[in-house]
This record gives C-alpha cells, structure tokens and sequence, in this order.
C-alpha cells in the first residue's frame, strides 16, 4: 500500500475515519472525496505532510466523481443514507463511482454494501443496496464487495443511541426484540478493507459478509447495554402489532424508527453459511464487550449524557 494512492469516497463518516486511519497507517496516499471536505479536515493531522488530499466531488454527479478517481490506484466507496432517495445514492451514485473507476483503470475497487443487500428486499433500503451491488458489479466486475452487520464503535449511531435512550428514561421499549444481529467493530472493518486493497485479486469479484465473533438479538443488546452502563430501566419488549403502528409513524418527528426500517428487522443481520467473514482477510473479530464499555462508561449514572448529572 505504500504511496499507493486511494480516492475515499465518503472518507469523513464514522467509518471513513477508521479506515483513512488503517490506510495511511500502511503508507497509502489517502484522497478524502465528499460534498463538504471541510467536514473532513479533522483527518489531515492523521497521515504525513502531503499524505491526504480532500476533494469535492458529489457521487450523483459523474463529472464530479471522475476528477476525484483521476490518478489514483485504487478507490473506496463508502457513501451510503439511512433515509432519504436511496437510488440516486446507492445506485447510481454506486454505478458513477463503479465507472468512473473502470474508465480510469484503477487497480482495485471496494465498494461498502450491507448484510441484507438484495433486489428483492421488501424494504426500500435493502433493495437499492443490492441493486446497487448489481450496478458496480456491471460496471467493475472486479470490485470487491463488503457487507458489514450492524458496525459499532465510539461514534456509532446504534449503540450509543440505544444508550443515550436507556440513561434518559425508566422504560425502554424494545421494537422485534427477537431479531438477530452480528456487530462487527468499526476497525475490524477499516482492517478488512486494507487488507482487501493490499492483495485485491484474491477478493475481486465478490461479495464479504463481515460480522463480529457474537450472534445477539435486539432485546439481548439493550439489555447488556443497560447493564453496561449501571442502568436499570423497565425493558418492554413489544409485540410486532404495536411494533408496527409505531414504524407507521415514521414520518413523525423524534419516532425511533421508519418503516423502511421496520422492513429490514423482520430479518436477521447475521452472516450467511459458510462465509469466511473477517478471518477470510485475516481479521480477528473484537466483540462488543471488550471495546464498547471504554466508551458507554460516560452513559453511567453522574456521567456526562446523565439525566442524574447535577
């Protein structure tokens, strides 16, 4: 990898950060491509003089998305909503970022999907993430897919979420309590993706599931959360008929979930049989407990995000 230079689309996100991190901890050359690279300016001091570049360039815009794959030797997609017009993200702006790699013969593309990713999702997320998969595959059949299950880490949206729930209210309500998860930590994943970039012929050309060494349903994840942060709230776990009138009532302002979202839980996140996940790029996974306590200490009673806190 060394001075080897990789166009990080979305480089500035949760993710982004690790793996900008990993790739110019292994001597890359990293250009940080995203709408704002203002946002991701915190990175620089992270690499050498010169070592990171940062670019504008917007996924939905081909012209944009060319001058930011010029030049270099490999490229990542990392752009990705939770909400909002899925198709012009994840699939065509997947396809831009797919052919503009292939027009400029980069050596590697790895491009960020989601366990669940699949053209006949009943959710609207889960069907653009697979028929985007489909679209870099057209344009780049070498890419390299990676599909990460619930990713967690200090600046997660998931974790900490549920543990910002937990420390402001005495009952938490626990939406598809049963459904299964897979949560791989942050840098298990940027690891992963160096290690995809330093031998890419090995991977090209196919899809990764990536999980973490623990298989745990939504109920069993709120709770340990609750006891790892000294909380001892009422958990309800609800029934799908309540469930449901509450992701009805997405569109509401504060509501803990969207329909959509609703959807992709009827599902388990976990890998498929068989897959190698992160021992296939020689990753050991790090489970849950022993990184995330670091973090959901500030959860505790008196801690900084306390409703006790005087």
């Amino acid at each position: 990898m060394k001075d080897r230079l990789v166009t990080l689309f979305g480089g500035g996100g949760f993710l982004g950060r690790y793996i900008a991190q990993a790739l110019l901890g292994a001597g890359a050359r990293v250009r940080i491509a995203q709408r704002d690279p203002q946002a991701a300016l915190y990175l620089k001091p992270l690499g050498g003089l010169g070592q990171t570049q940062f670019v504008a360039a917007d996924i939905r815009k081909p012209d944009s998305v060319a001058r930011a794959v010029d030049g270099a030797d490999a490229v990542i997609n990392l752009v990705g909503i939770l909400t909002g017009d899925f198709a012009a993200f994840h699939v065509d702006g997947a396809r831009h970022v797919a052919t503009a790699a292939a027009s400029a013969a980069v050596g590697a593309l790895v491009h960020l999907s989601a366990i669940g990713a699949d053209p006949h999702s009943p959710s609207a997320y889960g069907r653009s993430k697979g028929e985007g998969e489909a679209a870099v595959l057209e344009a780049y059949p070498g890419a390299i897919l990676l599909r990460p299950s619930i990713v967690f880490g200090r600046e997660d949206q998931f974790v900490n979420r549920f543990a910002s729930m937990i420390a402001a209210t005495p009952v938490v309500p626990v939406l598809r309590a049963g459904t299964r998860f897979q949560p791989v930590y942050v840098g298990d994943v940027a690891a992963a993706t160096a290690a995809a970039l330093a031998a890419p012929a090995r991977y090209a050309g196919k899809r990764h599931d990536l999980g973490g060494p623990d298989v745990i349903t939504m109920g069993a994840l709120v709770r340990w959360i609750a006891e790892a942060t000294d909380r001892s709230p009422r958990i309800i776990d609800l029934p799908d008929s309540i469930g449901a009138m509450i992701a009805r009532m997405g569109f509401l302002p504060g509501a803990p979930i969207t329909w959509d979202q609703w959807l992709m839980l009827q599902s388990d996140n976990v890998l498929a049989p068989g897959e190698a996940g992160l021992a296939g790029f020689g990753v050991e996974p790090t489970p849950l407990a022993v990184v995330a306590p670091e973090w959901l200490v500030r959860y505790r009673p008196h801690g900084r995000f306390s409703t006790d806190a005087a």
